[in-house]
């Protein structure tokens, strides 16, 4: 396996959440599979779903890593699991850490466990401006570039915090 190219997004919104995702961008930073980290700000963004819940904090980052896409997918849920992350069978309710895999190289996946690019990172306003801040230059594996995507989705509601 060589090294591949990848984009996460990381959000929390229970808990010490800034804490949260600082904690799991230095534990994937210490994982020797992964190298040469890029991390975006944080941004405050509403909740998608539910909005009697606190709102997000959300990061994009971007690294190099020798895992397989499923074994980084096992690796970024053990992490929300040490989090406290607990899945309860409701979309987008509260949580603690979301790890969910954006971009893998330029490879598209469909399996049982793992949808790639991620299925609704194109319409999060939380995912693309924070991605757009650390790799502009993004063309997804169907030819579309991601400054296409920021074209259709607002910011209005995305707050950058200080870092």
């Amino acid at each position: 396996m060589s090294w591949q190219r990848c984009y996460i997004g990381l959000g929390s919104n229970l808990g010490r959440s800034e804490e949260s995702l600082t904690a799991a961008i230095e534990a994937l930073t210490a994982n020797e599979a992964v190298r040469d980290m890029t991390v975006s700000s944080f941004y405050q963004s509403k909740p998608h779903g539910p909005q009697d819940q606190p709102d997000y904090i959300n990061a994009v980052a971007g690294f190099e890593t020798l895992l397989e896409p499923e074994a980084l997918l096992d690796l970024l849920q053990s992490l929300e699991n040490e989090h406290g992350r607990v899945r309860n069978g409701e979309r987008w309710s509260a949580r603690t850490l979301d790890l969910d895999i954006l971009l893998y190289a330029d490879q598209e996946i469909d399996s049982e466990r793992l949808l790639v690019p991620h299925r609704w990172m194109r319409h999060r306003e939380f995912v693309l401006y924070p991605l757009f801040e650390i790799a502009p230059e993004i063309i997804f594996p169907d030819g579309t570039s991601l400054v296409e995507c920021l074209d259709v989705v607002s910011n209005e509601s995305l707050i950058r915090l200080a870092k």
